[in-house]
């Protein structure tokens, strides 16, 4: 909470789009953060205001629960990246959302927590 209100530096754009192997643009997209306002902010070297950072908190959160349901599964591939892979995932479009991208959920804390049910659901193989 403290982290959010405070603000995410906003360098944490850069850190967080190479670790998902995406161009900083490309995570701009995903993330549904303005281009502009936080390439100026890095340029500036200030925060993130608490919305763009809880966008960024939200999506380390989902990352965070691929990643540890990858290790519970017990034998997880050495090379396994949990961020690339939702990188990839939330740009495919996912039957059990209707067809709809889970990028396309990604704005609201409703539809982050959605997402986080699904990938619940794909653990316990409730959808597959």
């Amino acid at each position: 909470v403290h982290l959010v209100e405070q603000g995410m530096p906003a360098r944490t754009v850069q850190d967080m789009s190479a670790a998902m192997g995406l161009s900083r643009e490309q995570f701009m997209r995903v993330t549904g953060l303005a281009r502009s306002t936080v390439e100026r902010k890095i340029a500036a070297r200030r925060a993130l205001s608490s919305d763009e950072s809880e966008k960024l908190v939200g999506l380390s959160r989902l990352i965070g629960q691929v990643d540890a349901m990858v290790r519970e599964s017990g034998d997880p591939a050495p090379d396994f990246d949990a961020a690339r892979w939702f990188a990839g995932w939330m740009a495919e479009p996912v039957a059990a959302l209707g067809g709809l991208r889970p990028q396309e959920l990604r704005d609201t804390a409703d539809g982050r927590e959605a997402l986080g049910t699904l990938l619940l659901q794909m653990k316990s193989g409730v959808y597959a």
